[in-house]
C-alpha cells in the first residue's frame, strides 16, 4: 500500500488503520462480549494485514477488560519480534482499574500500563480517547509532552472533541510550546456525518490527520443487513440492539441502497465502497477497520486502491446527506457553504 502523511507531521501511515477492539475474547464484564476474536484468530488477522502493508494499527487500553486488546498486541510482538514494522496507536481516558481521565497522574500511570501490556519501549501515536472537561487542557498537554520528551511517546492525537475544545487545545500547544495534535480520530461514516461541518474544516486548517473510527457503521455497512429483516445472528448489531433500532431508519437504507449501485458499478463490496469513499474525503489519512476474522480482513484490503468517480462520490454524498442545522444551513443559502 502506498502510504500516506499523518496530518502535516513526518508519521508515514498506510490508508488503511488496523483496528484492535475486537481482539480478544472479552468476558460479561466488556461491551465487547461475544463480539470478539481468540487470541490465535487476531494473531492470524495481524501477520495478514503486516503482509498486505497495512502497518497502522490502532488500539486502546479499555478494550476488551484489563487491558486485553493491548495484551493480545503485546503477545503478537513477542511472538514475531515485528515491532519496529507497525505504526502503533494506542488510548487513554475511560476508566481502568488503577483510575481515569486525562490529568497528569492518570496519563503518567495509563502510559506505563500500556507499555507493559505492549511489550514495547514507545508508542508511536498517543491519544486522549475523549476530552475531559474536568481537567485543564493545559495539564492534559503539558503531561503528554513529557511524555514525548521522555522517549514514551513519539506523537499526539485527540478522540471524541468538541470542536471548541480541539481549537482551543490547539492554540494552547502554540502558545505554551507544547507538542500538539496532529491526528483525529472521529466517527465518520456514510451514516454518520456530523464532523464535516466543524471538526474535518478544523482538521484541514491545523494540519490534522481525520482517523475514522466505525467506517462501516457497526458493519451496518458491509451489505448484510436488508430492510425488512433483522440483524444476521453473530453479527455485531445482533448484540448491540440499541444501535441496531437506531439504523434501522428510511435513511440509512437509502445509503445502503446507494453503496450497492456503485459496488455493482465497481466489482467492489460494500465495505470496500463505503471505506473507499472516506479515504476520498478531505482531511482523511487513514481509515480504522476491524476484522474478526481473516476473511474479513481479506475483504476489506482492497479499498485502499478502489478509486471512485467523482460521480459515484457524489452519488453516495447525496444518499447520505442531512438537512443542515442552524446556522449552517443560513450560511449555504447566502454563500453556498459554510
Amino acid at each position: 500500500m502506498e502510504l500516506r502523511t499523518l496530518g502535516r507531521s513526518g508519521l508515514k501511515v498506510s490508508p488503511l488503520c488496523l483496528g484492535a477492539m475486537t481482539f480478544g475474547e472479552a468476558d460479561s464484564s466488556s461491551f465487547m462480549h461475544k463480539v470478539g476474536c481468540d487470541e490465535a484468530t487476531s494473531h492470524a488477522i495481524m501477520s495478514r494485514a503486516l503482509d498486505a502493508g497495512v502497518q497502522f494499527w490502532d488500539t486502546a487500553d479499555v478494550y476488551g477488560q484489563d487491558g486485553l486488546s493491548e495484551r493480545v498486541v503485546g503477545s503478537w510482538f513477542q511472538a514475531t519480534g515485528q515491532r519496529d514494522r507497525v505504526v502503533l496507536a494506542t488510548k487513554f481516558r475511560f476508566a481502568m482499574p488503577y483510575g481515569k481521565g486525562a490529568g497528569r497522574r492518570h496519563i503518567v500511570r495509563a502510559c506505563e500500563e500500556s507499555l507493559r501490556r505492549l511489550r514495547t519501549d514507545w508508542i508511536d501515536l498517543y491519544q486522549v480517547h475523549m476530552q475531559d472537561l474536568d481537567v485543564p487542557e493545559e495539564e492534559t498537554l503539558r503531561a503528554l509532552d513529557d511524555l514525548v520528551r521522555q522517549g514514551k511517546v513519539r506523537y499526539l492525537g485527540a478522540s471524541n472533541y468538541a470542536a471548541y475544545r480541539l481549537v482551543d487545545s490547539l492554540w494552547t500547544s502554540r502558545a505554551q510550546g507544547l507538542e500538539r495534535w496532529i491526528a483525529l480520530q472521529m466517527q465518520y461514516s456514510l451514516v454518520e456525518r456530523g464532523l464535516e461541518r466543524e471538526h474535518v474544516p478544523t482538521a484541514v486548517q491545523w494540519g490534522l490527520g481525520v482517523i475514522p473510527w466505525s467506517p462501516l457503521a457497526g458493519g451496518f455497512l458491509t451489505g448484510k443487513y436488508r430492510p425488512g429483516q433483522g440483524p444476521p445472528a453473530g453479527s455485531r448489531l445482533s448484540e448491540w440492539k440499541d444501535r441496531w433500532s437506531r439504523m434501522d431508519d428510511p435513511r440509512n437504507w437509502r445509503i445502503l441502497d446507494a453503496v450497492d449501485q456503485v459496488a455493482a458499478q465497481t466489482g467492489a463490496s460494500a465495505a470496500q465502497v463505503s471505506l473507499a469513499w472516506l479515504l476520498h474525503k478531505p482531511g482523511v489519512s487513514s481509515v480504522i477497520f476491524g476484522a474478526r476474522t481473516v476473511a474479513q480482513l481479506e475483504d476489506n484490503l482492497p479499498a485502499a486502491a478502489l478509486a471512485l468517480s467523482t460521480e459515484q462520490v457524489a452519488l453516495l454524498d447525496q444518499a447520505s446527506a442531512t438537512p443542515l442545522p442552524y446556522p449552517y444551513d443560513f450560511m449555504h443559502r447566502v454563500q453556498g457553504r459554510w
